[in-house]
């Protein structure tokens, strides 16, 4: 730190900086503010709960956006059940098993890529692949989604394993413990929380997807069980929406669904400040008792 006094202008330059700043931070949280508040205040008055428990009919001339909500949840667990294992698996070995760190830094190099494409780009590839062999289905736009979530899962995944200390697993290794036994019981358990914080920011990104899904799981309201919804097409919220808002003009639905989605990001993005904050403070503990 420089010793004297600060000059008028040096003075002047600083003032003007943290004004910048405290301006934008303001802006920011204004701009969340309003559109969280708007969307709510637009949608909230128009949710009921026969729109919530009920499926669309032709015949009563009547909206229900449960099939919706189902179809939602089937994609979320099928996404899930398929990018957890396989990203997760992806990280340890490129952490921990593999070598050749030129095949490591191209595979990872790989992954970021696949991170920065748009996503109307994978609905694309999953139009082609996809529903060439499952036909347009849940389970189509599930495979795309694993696709898109992938590199986030191995990223949150390969971050977290390496904050465990090298200490532990030198511990592990000189009580005799095996490579996978190091991992399964030492390496895993103290990176819990970035998995499971990878996995919420995922489940936030199924949640607002729909330019993917739009070419592979389609449009459908059925109202279909999880195994029989994974081989049918169907609408999620997200492509609820834009139908309802642009095919049909019924804007009062599509904030509805509009506030159902903020309201669902909202408490993804809480559970995963939660999660975090309860696995950092379960790490502490085990560090301070340790010997």
């Amino acid at each position: 730190m420089l010793d004297g006094p600060i000059s008028p202008s040096r003075r002047a330059y600083i003032g003007t900086m943290k004004l910048l700043c405290a301006l934008s931070v303001l802006l920011v949280c204004a701009l969340a503010l309003f559109l969280i508040g708007y969307v709510l205040a637009e949608g909230l008055p128009h949710l009921s709960w026969e729109l919530l428990t009920t499926k669309p009919s032709y015949l009563s001339d009547t909206i229900g956006i449960l099939p919706d909500i189902l179809n939602t949840i089937y994609i979320i667990l099928a996404t899930l059940l398929i990018v957890l294992p396989v990203g997760a698996g992806a990280a340890v070995y490129l952490t921990e098993y593999a070598s050749d760190r030129r095949l490591v830094s191209v595979i990872e190099y790989a992954a970021e890529t696949l991170s920065g494409i748009p996503s109307i780009i994978y609905g694309l590839v999953g139009m082609l692949v996809f529903t060439g062999v499952f036909g347009t289905s849940l389970l189509a736009g599930a495979l795309t989604l694993v696709i898109m979530n992938l590199p986030t899962v191995m990223r949150t995944t390969q971050e977290s394993l390496r904050t465990v200390p090298q200490s532990y697993r030198e511990g592990a290794f000189g009580l005799g413990a095996g490579k996978w036994q190091v991992i399964r019981t030492v390496v895993l358990p103290g990176c819990a929380d970035g998995i499971i914080t990878g996995c919420i920011l995922s489940v936030g990104r199924i949640l607002g997807e729909s330019a993917a899904l739009l070419f592979t799981a389609g449009f459908a309201h059925a109202l279909n069980g999880f195994f029989t919804g994974l081989a049918s097409p169907g609408a999620t919220l997200t492509v609820a929406l834009y139908v309802y808002a642009k095919e049909q003009g019924e804007f009062g639905v599509a904030f509805a669904i509009a506030a159902i989605l903020m309201l669902l990001t909202l408490a993804v993005d809480l559970a995963a400040a939660l999660v975090g904050r309860c696995f950092q403070k379960r790490r502490t503990l085990w560090i301070t008792r340790s010997p």
